[in-house]
């Protein structure tokens, strides 16, 4: 069931230009040349009940305005947007009670006050029933065991503590859609595994998930598809396992090896980092070089000491869709890959 759609989406802004000269500012006292800044172009998906997707992009992308889009704190220039079948802008009343939000940056705790306390206020202003607000806390203070620690004031808390309460806020009036902007930013590895966990009870739970995050690590460890917006377009909206066709077939490898690596010469292998004059990280294509033939070919120039294969890591795959620009590719695409984005080729030359 489709909870999510999104057509046309659009939504530019008018800003002064401000000159750097004298004489342009001079001029910009009698008259602002103003310029047309487009953040989001025609920019169209949807999300089914039950996903859990990551929006992300670089920034100025347009990700944060296309998210205030959907929460109703922004009005669209053009194009539609129907969430849990209400406009977010034009039904922000009755949209805002199917609806959780997380930031990781801002907080929806008082800072004087004990959390707990903040969770009452959240349930008077939401009408939730003191049956259905026991469940819930009783339920969401267990997942994230946080104990008595919702009893001392919100200013004595760790951000680990914090940002557990955050989630309890946003979840107690039991939304269907929460969306989730940086939510373990800052926590160290105990607390992010602990987020990251309650979040995946949640969704298997049935609550939707839209992910806004530079931690590719919450990434490949949370969701399943991904949507990435550069330049106010979608250049990419397919499931993260599908990543990897972007770039082609291509793998990591660290190699130790008898002899200086400079001496090997192979296409469609590239040098990503030197360590030393035996020891390097590259990457082949196997698309052009399989693997078994690199490895024969390797071990004939250099002879092998020791060596690692991995898939690309997420990081790179994301520079490059982040370096595609307008190059748009729709989900219903079976492979994957953008038009016009070719498998890159190198030689290893050191």
């Amino acid at each position: 069931m489709t909870m999510i759609e999104v057509n046309q989406l659009t939504k530019t802004y008018m800003t002064h230009e401000r000159g750097h000269s004298m004489r342009e500012i001079a001029m910009n006292l009698i008259r602002r040349p103003m310029k047309e800044v487009r953040a989001v172009q025609d920019i169209t998906f949807s999300v089914n009940r039950g996903e859990m997707v990551a929006f992300l992009g670089p920034n100025g992308a347009g990700k944060s305005t296309t998210l205030k889009m959907l929460t109703g704190v922004l009005h669209p220039t053009s194009g539609e947007a129907k969430v849990l079948g209400l406009t977010p802008w034009k039904q922000r009343r009755e949209y805002v009670r199917h609806i959780g939000a997380v930031f990781g940056q801002k907080s929806q705790l008082l800072w004087d006050i004990p959390p707990i306390d903040a969770f009452y206020m959240n349930k008077a202003i939401y009408g939730v029933p003191e049956a259905d607000y026991r469940r819930r806390l009783d339920q969401l203070t267990t997942l994230l065991q946080v104990g008595d620690i919702m009893k001392k004031p919100t200013r004595q808390l760790s951000l680990g503590e914090r940002m557990k309460c955050e989630f309890i806020m946003a979840m107690l009036h039991g939304p269907q859609l929460v969306f989730l902007d940086e939510p373990t930013i800052g926590l160290d590895v105990f607390a992010k595994e602990s987020i990251r966990d309650f979040i995946k009870d949640m969704n298997k739970q049935g609550v939707t998930f839209i992910l806004t995050t530079h931690d590719l690590d919450d990434v490949e460890l949370l969701a399943e598809r991904v949507i990435v917006i550069n330049h106010g377009e979608i250049v990419y909206d397919n499931a993260l396992t599908n990543l990897q066709r972007l770039l082609g077939d291509k793998k990591n490898v660290r190699i130790v090896t008898d002899t200086p690596i400079r001496q090997l010469s192979l296409q469609g292998v590239t040098v990503v980092n030197s360590i030393s004059e035996v020891e390097a990280e590259l990457e082949i294509d196997t698309e052009i070089i399989p693997l078994k033939r690199f490895i024969n070919a390797v071990n004939e120039q250099c002879g092998i000491q020791d060596m690692a294969i991995t898939p690309l890591p997420i990081e790179t795959l994301m520079k490059e869709l982040y370096g595609q620009g307008s190059r748009t590719m729709t989900a219903a695409s079976a492979t994957g890959v953008p038009a016009g984005v070719a498998a890159q080729q190198g030689d290893l030359s050191m």
